[in-house]
C-alpha cells in the first residue's frame, strides 16, 4: 500500500467509502481557499456577500446551488491533484499505479439563507442501468473543517455492497440516476481540513444544505487508468491545462477575462503531476 493502511482498506471494502487524513499540507489548502475567494469575487469577513449571484455588470464567478465553482486549472488545484500522498491513496484503490487525475472543480457552499430552495441532494454520476457495470470512483478534499450541518458530503454507506440484492426489488423504469431510499439513512460525514474522501461510484452519495453560518470549502479529486493509446483524448487533456480552459476545451461565456487574470500563467507540473495529465507518459 502506498498510501491506505490495512483499517482504512477494510473500512473502504465495508462501507464503499474512505477517509484520508491529512491529504494534503496546510500551506496547500491555505493556497486554495485564499484563490476561490478571489476568483468568486466574494468577501470572505462580509457574510451579507455570500448569497450575491453573478451578473454580467459584478464580474462575480458564477456558482451552482450546490456551490460548485467553474476553476479548473489554477496552480493551487494542481498542487493537490498531483500531491503525492492523494496519488497514492488512488492507486492503493485501484491496485494500479499508471493513473489519469480528473480536472474536476472547486466547491463553495455558503449558508444557506431561509428562502433557499436547495435542501441537498443524494444521487449516482453513473446510469446504474449499464451492464457490465464500470467499476469508478471519485473523490473530494476538504479545504476546511466541515461539521455535520455545513452543507459537506453524504451518503448511504455500505449500500455498495447490497446494490445487486436492492436492484431485484426496484422497478423497471426506476431511475438510474437517482435512487429511492426508503428505509436507508443518508448519513453526513464530518471532515477536518486535509481530509480526502474516496468512495465507489455506485455509492449513493451528494452534498447538503449548509445550515450553519460558515462555508464549506472543497475540491473535486479523482483518478482512474491512464488512457494514453487514446491520443486525442491526451491532447485534449494536454491543451486545456497548457491553454488554461475548462474540460470542455472553450472559455464559458463571459469568463475569458477571469480564466486569464485569475488563472494567471500556466500551472507547473511535477514529474508526477505530468504522468498524472498525460504529459509525459508512465513507461517512458
Amino acid at each position: 500500500m502506498h498510501t491506505l493502511t490495512a483499517e482504512d482498506w477494510a473500512f473502504w471494502q465495508e462501507n464503499g467509502y474512505v477517509i484520508v487524513h491529512n491529504a494534503v499540507p496546510q500551506e496547500n489548502l491555505d493556497a486554495l481557499v485564499d484563490t476561490i475567494w478571489a476568483f468568486t469575487g466574494l468577501d470572505r469577513d462580509n457574510p451579507a456577500t455570500w448569497d450575491e449571484q453573478a451578473t454580467p455588470e459584478n464580474g462575480l464567478a458564477k456558482r451552482s446551488s450546490a456551490g460548485m465553482v467553474e476553476m479548473y486549472q489554477h496552480q493551487a488545484i494542481w498542487n493537490n491533484r498531483q500531491h503525492p500522498r492523494i496519488y497514492g491513496a488512488f492507486a492503493d484503490i485501484w491496485g494500479n499505479e499508471k493513473l489519469w487525475v480528473s480536472i474536476d472543480r472547486v466547491n463553495l457552499n455558503t449558508p444557506a439563507p431561509p428562502d433557499a430552495e436547495f435542501g441537498g441532494f443524494v444521487h449516482w454520476d453513473m446510469d446504474t442501468k449499464k451492464r457490465p457495470l464500470p467499476f469508478q470512483v471519485q473523490g473530494v478534499l476538504s479545504l476546511t473543517d466541515t461539521a455535520l450541518d455545513q452543507g459537506g458530503f453524504q451518503c448511504v454507506p455500505g449500500f455498495v455492497n447490497i446494490f445487486e440484492e436492492w436492484v431485484k426489488t426496484q422497478p423497471e423504469d426506476r431511475d438510474p440516476w437517482h435512487p429511492d431510499l426508503t428505509g436507508f439513512e443518508v448519513v453526513p460525514i464530518e471532515t477536518k481540513a486535509g481530509d480526502l474522501i474516496i468512495w465507489h461510484s455506485l455509492l449513493p452519495h451528494g452534498t447538503r444544505r449548509n445550515n450553519s453560518n460558515i462555508p464549506r470549502m472543497a475540491q473535486y479529486i479523482s483518478m482512474s487508468p491512464a488512457q494514453e493509446d487514446d491520443e486525442e483524448a491526451r491532447q485534449h487533456r494536454i491543451n486545456i491545462w497548457r491553454n488554461r480552459l475548462p474540460p470542455g476545451g472553450k472559455p464559458f461565456p463571459g469568463d475569458a477575462r477571469r480564466l486569464e487574470e485569475d488563472h494567471g500563467t500556466t500551472a507547473e507540473l511535477t514529474s508526477l503531476g505530468r504522468k498524472l495529465l498525460g504529459l509525459d507518459r508512465w513507461d517512458a
